[in-house]
């Protein structure tokens, strides 16, 4: 069923695997009308435990490079046929703000992080929770999957 006008959220985090789920939703999800957000969840700013203060000053860790406009924007022109894509930045928990943003989607795309035969075999805590409590469809990008998804240049 391909209803116009369908909101497709997409949780980024400058990894290959939401760039694995924002690819998959530009090739595959989104239809004529749909419109695709982009939601890159601000880390909050904790205290790292035990840190020098010479190492990371005020005892914070580094914001880093976010949101990750720069890796959007380049995924976005791969599907020169694909809708604009907005982006959001809320700060907080990447599970409770994608969740939140299921609320108004019509889809949710998430990239599952594996690392290590127990990881594989379990879904992600962000990719569990948005399965457990999103209020639309899921779709998760495995870190199989995102592999496949990988453009060769890519890698």
């Amino acid at each position: 069923m391909n209803l116009p006008g369908r909101l497709i959220v997409v949780g980024v985090d400058g990894s290959p695997h939401g760039d694995a789920a924002l690819r998959w939703a530009l090739r595959i999800a989104a239809q004529p009308g749909d419109r695709v957000r982009a939601i890159a969840v601000r880390p909050s700013e904790a205290l790292l435990p035990g840190t020098s203060l010479a190492f990371q000053p005020h005892g914070r860790r580094p914001a880093g490079q976010f949101p990750p406009y720069q890796r959007i924007a380049t995924i976005r022109r791969e599907f020169p046929d694909a809708p604009e894509i907005s982006v959001a930045t809320p700060h907080g928990d990447p599970a409770t703000e994608l969740v939140t943003a299921s609320t108004d989607a019509d889809l949710l795309v998430v990239g599952a992080h594996g690392t290590g035969l127990a990881r594989e075999l379990l879904l992600g805590s962000v990719s569990r929770e948005c399965v457990r409590y999103s209020r639309c469809p899921v779709v998760v990008i495995t870190p199989e999957a995102a592999r496949r998804l990988t453009p060769a240049a890519a890698e």
